[in-house]
């Protein structure tokens, strides 16, 4: 049932509301905002929420008010548009490497035959992919947009030095709107002009896509009048009307499928023997007279 325009919510619906929030959390974080928003809108719920910007606002401030009563965790929203930015000190060399022990990795790209970043058309987005590029050890870009031509030129000019001679691979996630389709072919096109000429760059859409859409019925809404840009593009869909777990399944299964056979297994447990080694060092330094 979609509210009326001027409409409130009785408490046993806001309660419904609640519980349905926090079921598709618990379920599967993190999320963001706009995410959990579009899940309320699926239409066999028991408490719908309209598709609209009031719609938006009600799933945003009962999100938040779950979040300060401790309903919900507030690290199952992922909201990465705001960071602090701190300055790390150490009681010790010891204190330092015991630190820095957790943030050791292994290289599980050493043998890969490619290169791989993740771009995304917004921080919310990255926000909502980041663990799973975090254990892959793929980088992760939020354009925001059209993304800056300083950002793509640092981008090209670090895959210039890392890349060790092989192709690279970069999967862009990002809306299917008349603006959206031509955000990730300027992103290429800039990333091309920097990049050294002996580097075979392979660049794909892999979410949100017109097959995606019509595969997992996503919804949608009409394009703005007036927009004369991707005349093809006909309703538009945010990414993130694609349920998180799907999006990190699917990109967790593009990543894979460039790693060699158990490379993920084989640099765990070659973190775990070099983080013995370190906490063993750290301890040296501990006695040391």
């Amino acid at each position: 049932m979609v509210l009326a325009k001027r409409e409130r919510r009785t408490r046993d619906r806001v309660e419904q509301l609640d519980s349905q929030i926090v079921e598709v959390l618990t379920e599967d974080h993190p999320q963001s905002v706009r995410h959990v928003f579009y899940r309320m809108t699926n239409p066999r719920l028991p408490e719908l929420v309209e598709k609209s910007d009031r719609g938006y606002r009600h799933v945003q401030d009962r999100l938040k008010k779950l979040r300060r009563a401790g309903f919900v965790p507030y690290s199952w929203i992922s909201h990465a548009t705001r960071r602090g930015y701190h300055v790390n000190t150490f009681d010790s060399a010891a204190d330092f490497l015991r630190q820095m022990n957790g943030l050791y990795r292994a290289d599980l790209w050493k043998n890969a035959e490619c290169y791989c970043e993740v771009w995304t058309e917004s921080r919310s987005l990255a926000g909502v992919i980041q663990i799973e590029c975090e254990e892959l050890a793929v980088s992760l870009y939020p354009a925001g947009g059209f993304s800056s031509i300083t950002l793509a030129f640092e981008a090209a000019d670090s895959i210039n030095q890392c890349h060790g001679g092989r192709d690279v691979m970069i999967y862009y996630i990002g809306d299917y709107d008349p603006a959206g389709v031509l955000i990730n072919v300027a992103l290429e096109r800039e990333l091309r002009a920097h990049l050294s000429a002996d580097i075979a760059l392979h660049f794909e859409r892999i979410g949100i896509t017109e097959e995606q859409i019509e595969y997992f019925d996503l919804p949608s809404k009409p394009r703005k009048e007036g927009d004369r840009r991707s005349a093809h593009v006909k309703a538009t869909v945010e990414a993130e009307a694609m349920p998180a777990a799907i999006m990190r399944h699917l990109l967790r299964g593009r990543v894979e499928a460039l790693l060699p056979p158990d490379a993920l297994a084989i640099a765990k447990a070659a973190e775990e023997s070099e983080r013995t080694m370190i906490d063993g060092l750290a301890g040296m330094l501990e006695v040391r007279p």
